[in-house]
């Protein structure tokens, strides 16, 4: 039975083919930046909402997330959908094929929650990059009552599980005082040269940071004219490592670098902690060995995931902190591509983006096939998720 299930899932998810892909398309074409998404969540909506979703818009306090749901009680497994662009690149990322691989799960598995009860529901999550809506929205309690959750994430590899790292933003500015930079540059204090030296002793760390720990920045103001000493600089940094325990020790020290700029130039620090940080991904593995067989099954290699793939941050970590949850991948582009690049943009609308999205869509449909139909199989979900 669940065999026959799954080629139905499946099949479901190619006569939507057409739609997901021009969907999908549509969202590239039109990038949105987070909390901006107005149009993508329109369409994915209007997509569910055809296919008797009962949808909740502007949920969360959010005007670009909702809820799209399709029967009645437990349990309940979440698709989720992100659809956020970054600024230039666009869909660089690839969320587009997250968002149409998400409803297109979802509407195969009608069928599947008719038969066998539970619900099915997409979550539509605005602002995965650099803002973390899911945050709002866990905070918010969008995920409250789920008992799974799904994200497949376009790569350059098939991957069951992924490691992330946690994340904090920092906000920095230096306030000196300008002056005439040939004249009576002695009676400036130069707020760019703190930010610079700053910059000096971050690289300094790095050589006494865990080697999968990251710092980076960039400079968003460094001054007004080249004859001027600079009176205000300002920066915003990101700092991450692969658990929250060594994150609160790494910030320490970073923010020590840039304390110890303002004492050697003169120039007064401000600093603003983000007040959401990114959790690591406490990935559910027995959730994800079911979602690897279904790849699988459907002709795709599955590796196991390792740091020299490359380590990110996502606000699907923070979900996973209080849902067993996965965050899988699906390759659509060659190894030597990178993410967030123009070519991994171009990759997220090709045949291999197109085709990327249907086994997305497949293999989260036959996931919840093997949820709802294998006895034992969400206790196991369960006991996992609480003994980890």
């Amino acid at each position: 039975m669940v065999e026959t299930l799954k080629d139905s899932v499946q099949k479901i998810v190619e006569l939507q083919r057409d739609r997901l892909i021009e969907l999908s398309l549509t969202i590239h074409d039109n990038p949105e930046l987070g909390l901006q998404e107005q149009k993508a969540a329109a369409w994915l909506s209007s997509y569910l909402e055809e296919h008797g979703f009962a949808v909740s818009k502007g949920i969360a306090g959010l005007a670009t997330a909702f809820r799209a749901v399709y029967g009645g009680g437990s349990p309940r497994i979440a698709f989720l959908a992100e659809y956020d662009a970054l600024p230039e690149i666009g869909h660089g990322c690839g969320h587009n094929i997250i968002a149409a691989a998400a409803v297109g799960a979802a509407v195969a598995c009608r069928s599947v929650v008719d038969e066998h009860g539970g619900s099915v529901v997409v979550l539509g999550t605005p602002g995965e990059e650099v803002i973390g809506g899911k945050i709002n929205m866990l905070e918010a309690g969008a995920f409250d009552g789920l008992d799974v959750a799904m994200l497949v994430h376009p790569n350059t590899r098939n991957m069951a599980t992924e490691e992330t790292l946690a994340c904090v933003t920092l906000e920095v500015e230096f306030f000196g005082r300008p002056a005439h930079a040939a004249a009576q540059p002695h009676a400036g204090i130069n707020a760019l040269d703190a930010l610079i030296l700053a910059f000096t002793a971050i690289n300094s760390l790095r050589q006494h940071m865990k080697s999968e720990a990251r710092v980076h920045g960039i400079i968003t103001d460094g001054g007004e004219a080249p004859n001027i000493v600079p009176a205000h600089s300002a920066a915003t940094f990101l700092v991450r490592a692969l658990d929250s325990r060594y994150l609160e020790k790494l910030r320490e020290r970073v923010l020590e670098c840039f304390v110890a700029a303002s004492i050697a130039t003169g120039a007064r620090l401000e600093y603003r902690w983000g007040n959401r940080s990114y959790a690591p991904m406490k990935n559910n593995m027995t959730l994800a060995e079911l979602f690897r067989k279904n790849l699988e099954l459907l002709g795709r290699q599955v590796v196991a995931f390792s740091p020299d793939f490359g380590l990110g941050s996502t606000d699907m970590g923070n979900v996973s902190q209080v849902v067993p949850s996965i965050h899988g991948t699906v390759a659509i582009a060659p190894a030597e591509v990178l993410i967030h690049t123009p070519e991994f943009a171009a990759a997220a609308a090709s045949e291999a983006g197109h085709q990327g999205l249907l086994d997305a869509a497949k293999a989260m449909a036959m996931t919840l096939v093997d949820i709802l139909c294998q006895p034992g199989v969400l206790e196991r979900i369960r006991e996992e998720f609480q003994c980890g």
